[in-house]
């Protein structure tokens, strides 16, 4: 065998010997032994609890939505010409029928009052047409009137009876184009950045200004096509249905005065959802045309539903689970399926736990099925240790580091 194979083997032999007298003597029968885990031989485990409630639980369907003006208008002329001037302030408020526009109305004046002369005239023609029918038919039985000529009178009335009626249409267009002048608004919203400038010559293609109504205001948010049944059966027996908006981290309620107004009537097939409308009244402006919103609409409420932190419930492998504490201060791990949030900071539990008991909520971590704990309430915190017990522990550590 050669020199070096022997020099391993004594080697091995060597490094084996050592970990077994390290075995041996590292720890004697008796002596303290070290953590061997949480909740082992360092004690009971400082842990919060808080027992099972039970409470009156809304149910939610949340999702993400998007903010739409009630009605958005773009205005534009209805008849053309130059733009004299604009009556409105960019972004600010406009009512109904209020006149944001005005274009040079002198050519459609002028024809307004063409045809007011036209009609006035025919109108004249008219009278002396009738004076004239009314004569001769009076004549007519003496002899002095032609029975040919009253015909033909007859249909000189009708003529100009028709002429005059035709006056007052061409009356009524004229004063709807010299009306049409003044650009009004066709509802009460805000304006946005103006599309033209005063000087222009503008056609009836042109967009003055866009108009977007924002009280009350829409919000648009979809769910997928297996909740449809769960909200038309909600609707059904509630009526209305009522929504919250919430911001993109669902950190604070934008909007809690929302209702449900429409469900769609088909649902895509591209995404397998379903689009909804929800109505806010939005006084506050709080909401915006165009804004992502987070979009929470209850749909029931449980009535005695059991309820537990949030922060209570863990995830593992074999899904959600919490921490029992029994009436003997040690812990069991309880599987649990959780129905739904009963609030941003509470869970509503399906099943797996039972009225009053406690669950942990803060020092999981520490955890395992059997560890020994001392249960405080939330805010509670563990007394400081008297002077004895600090003595005892510093012993008990003095004792541990000679053996």
């Amino acid at each position: 065998m050669s020199r070096w194979k022997i020099a391993l083997i004594v080697i091995v032999i060597l490094v084996v010997a050592a970990l077994g007298l390290s075995m041996c003597h590292g720890r004697k029968p008796g002596a303290q032994k070290g953590p061997s885990g949480p909740g082992g031989d360092q004690g009971p485990v400082p842990v919060t609890v808080v027992p099972v409630v039970k409470k009156n639980v809304p149910v939610y369907l949340t999702a993400l939505g998007t903010v739409q003006a009630k009605n958005t208008v773009s205005v534009r002329p209805q008849v053309p010409g130059q733009l004299l001037k604009l009556s409105f302030t960019e972004g600010g408020p406009v009512k109904k029928g209020q006149v944001i526009a005005r274009i040079d109305p002198r050519t459609y004046r002028s024809a307004y009052d063409q045809a007011v002369a036209r009609r006035q005239q025919d109108q004249a023609q008219l009278a002396t047409a009738k004076a004239n029918l009314a004569r001769s038919q009076g004549l007519i039985k003496k002899g002095f009137v032609s029975q040919q000529d009253l015909e033909t009178q007859r249909n000189t009335v009708h003529q100009l009876e028709a002429a005059v009626t035709g006056d007052k249409a061409s009356v009524e267009s004229a004063k709807v184009n010299l009306d049409y002048t003044d650009v009004t608004s066709p509802i009460d919203g805000l304006a946005g950045i103006r599309q033209v400038d005063p000087g222009n010559v503008l056609s009836t293609s042109d967009t003055i200004v866009v108009l977007t109504q924002v009280h009350p205001i829409n919000v648009l948010f979809t769910l997928p096509e297996q909740d449809l049944d769960r909200v038309r059966r909600a609707e059904a027996s509630e009526g209305t249905l009522p929504v919250t908006a919430l911001d993109r981290v669902d950190s604070h309620v934008i909007a809690g005065d929302g209702v449900l107004k429409v469900i769609d009537n088909q649902i895509n097939t591209s995404t397998g959802t379903f689009q909804l409308k929800a109505e806010f009244g939005n006084q506050d402006n709080s909401l915006w045309p165009g804004q992502f919103v987070n979009v929470r609409m209850r749909v029931k409420t449980v009535d005695g539903g059991l309820v537990v932190p949030t922060q209570a419930v863990q995830r593992g492998p074999d899904g959600d689970y919490v921490y029992v504490v029994g009436k003997d201060d040690k812990v069991q791990m309880r599987n649990v399926k959780v129905a739904g949030e009963a609030s941003d900071t509470t869970s509503l539990i399906g099943s797996g736990l039972k009225l009053g008991e406690r669950v942990v909520t803060e020092g999981q971590f520490r955890l395992k099925p059997g560890s020994k704990v001392t249960a405080y309430k939330p805010g509670e915190v563990p007394k400081a240790p008297t002077a004895a017990q600090v003595k005892k522990a510093e012993q008990a550590r003095g004792r541990g580091r000679r053996h």
